[in-house]
């Protein structure tokens, strides 16, 4: 479907607009296909996420990655106990006057590099789009990007300069990851 290298000057990002759905796709994960190719729009409909395709920019139909992205929260909830909270907090160096029970985030809910496209870092180049939009086109508040990485993409996720949420996640598929978008900041 693509050629064998990926000019990433001829890139572009374009938010899914209803109706108009992505015809192929292919990143090798049933559950992701499924889900660009028929699923996203209804998510979007109902205001549960919002998906964007990385496109050349010559021809939109040409699609090497898509990422859908929702609303999130890091919470005391998300961690063992509330001294786990704290140190999280306390690493990260919050003042005690934003010690706050919450911290806004967005998730990335669901991230696919087309195959025929991988081993282009665009992957990355989808990470770093998406950190780009959160710091310096912030419409509202937001201190991370949350991701349930499934457990063969954690080390993209570490490589890409994510952690681990907390200690005891022991979910057999997932781990929960953050980046702080203020490491982009300083």
């Amino acid at each position: 479907m693509f050629q064998n290298s990926i000019d990433k000057s001829h890139l572009d990002f374009v938010r899914l607009r209803f109706g108009k759905n992505i015809k192929q796709f292919d990143c090798g994960d049933k559950d992701l296909n499924d889900f660009i190719l028929r699923r996203a729009p209804e998510f979007q409909k109902h205001l549960l996420s919002v998906s964007y395709a990385c496109v050349d920019v010559d021809d939109a139909s040409k699609v090497y990655a898509y990422c859908s992205l929702a609303n999130d929260k890091v919470a005391v909830g998300d961690f063992k106990d509330k001294t786990e909270f704290n140190r999280f907090r306390k690493k990260l160096g919050f003042p005690n006057e934003k010690r706050l029970k919450s911290y806004p985030a967005v998730k990335l809910c669901r991230l696919g590099v087309d195959k025929s496209a991988k081993g282009h870092q665009i992957g990355t180049t989808v990470l770093n789009y998406i950190k780009a939009m959160f710091v310096f086109e912030n419409k509202t508040g937001c201190r991370f990007l949350t991701v349930d990485a499934y457990l063969d993409a954690v080390p993209f996720y570490v490589k890409n300069g994510f952690r681990f949420m907390n200690t005891d996640d022991d979910d057999p598929h997932t781990r929960l990851m953050f980046f702080d978008l203020m490491k982009l900041v300083a």
